[in-house]
């Protein structure tokens, strides 16, 4: 009996690695999904990395963070992602339900940062906003502006409606969807930052985080705030066609559109490289891609194209990525990273 169950085991272990290494044969290109604003950063390592070497250009397909999160923990076997990126941080629940479905070894790799921007057309007036002014735009319900310590549904049309120094136009605001990792970092660093400058709600992040979080974070549906999917292309276009749009995005979709779009100050603060690299740009947050440690070696080229991207002609100070809108880490962060992307260090889901 003990030989037949040590029997079957090998046999279920065999099939679990031909369910792995078979499809392995059908696919020799790196598959890459994940977040829209890493997207033009990695299509341009990818390019690249497909030109001057003999592997073929890696596919990539921009999911969002949290979509391309989902698909890269689905499992292992190249059905799967091997490479996810994220303007976000993976989440504790997203390790483990990429722990929970076998893909165990992860490795995370911080590219660079990234100021998240509210802009307009060039035609159009410059903003010069607060988080609390950017928080009674575009949240779902605000505080009663007839006073009093209750949450009303957004009753604000006009910009002007919020302060009389605004313009006196309709708020109208397109941006991500809530599976964008821009959509995750705006409500987080912008919408809560500025949630958290009346009492009265920042007094619930102690009494109750849930309801704390739902207030900041939700946001409105009446048409003020329009979700324009994960095609950050798509808002700059329309920015340039409607002046009384804005839009949100991340900083390197500013850069590449300079001559079409102005992003407003936030605080008083522009998002500049030197101002978001600083962090003194209050909407700034960190760019990352992670690698599945299961594919290497079975789809080719994987080690080489995150080589090519944590080299210094590609991220550094002076590297090509820089061109394109990427705020780099200072070198000697870079180096460490470079060196656990290297050696595939895994998470152990303790600095999440």
């Amino acid at each position: 009996m003990m030989k037949l169950k040590t029997a079957l085991a090998s046999v279920a272990l065999a099939g679990s690695i031909a369910a792995v290494s078979t499809p392995a044969m059908a696919r020799d290109t790196i598959s890459i999904v994940g977040s829209s604003t890493v997207y033009p950063f990695a299509t341009v390592v990818a390019e690249r990395f497909g030109r001057n070497t003999d592997f073929p250009t890696p596919k990539l397909e921009s999911t969002g963070s949290g979509g391309g999160l989902k698909l890269f923990c689905e499992g292992v076997g190249t059905s799967h992602p091997d490479i996810t990126n994220a303007s976000r941080r993976m989440k504790k629940s997203e390790f483990d339900l990429c722990q929970q479905n076998g893909v165990e070894e992860i490795t995370e790799v911080r590219i660079g940062a990234d100021g998240i921007v509210i802009a307009n057309s060039q035609d159009a007036e410059k903003m010069d906003l607060s988080l609390e002014q950017v928080f009674l735009a575009l949240a779902k319900e605000v505080p009663n502006p007839d006073g009093g310590d209750e949450l009303v549904a957004n009753p604000y049309q006009k910009w002007s409606d919020i302060d009389s120094s605004l313009p006196d136009m309709e708020i109208s605001v397109m941006g991500p969807p809530p599976t964008s990792g821009t959509r995750d970092a705006f409500v987080e660093i912008a919408m809560e930052g500025g949630c958290k400058q009346f009492d009265m709600i920042a007094k619930m992040e102690d009494e109750n985080e849930d309801k704390f979080k739902s207030v900041c974070h939700s946001m409105r549906e009446d048409g003020p705030f329009v979700e324009a999917g994960e095609n950050d292309n798509l808002i700059v276009q329309r920015l340039s066609r409607d002046p009384e749009t804005l839009g949100i995005f991340g900083y390197s979709f500013l850069m590449e559109n300079t001559g079409q779009i102005q992003a407003a100050s936030i605080n008083g603060v522009e998002p500049t490289p030197e101002n978001i690299s600083a962090e003194d740009y209050p909407v700034a947050r960190s760019l990352f891609f992670y690698i599945k440690k299961a594919h290497v070696g079975v789809v080719p080229g994987i080690q080489e194209y995150v080589a090519e991207f944590t080299s210094e002609g590609a991220w550094g100070d002076n590297g090509y990525l820089v061109d394109v809108g990427l705020i780099p880490n200072p070198r000697s962060e870079r180096m460490e990273i470079a060196k656990r992307a290297k050696n595939l260090e895994p998470m152990t889901g303790n600095e999440l």
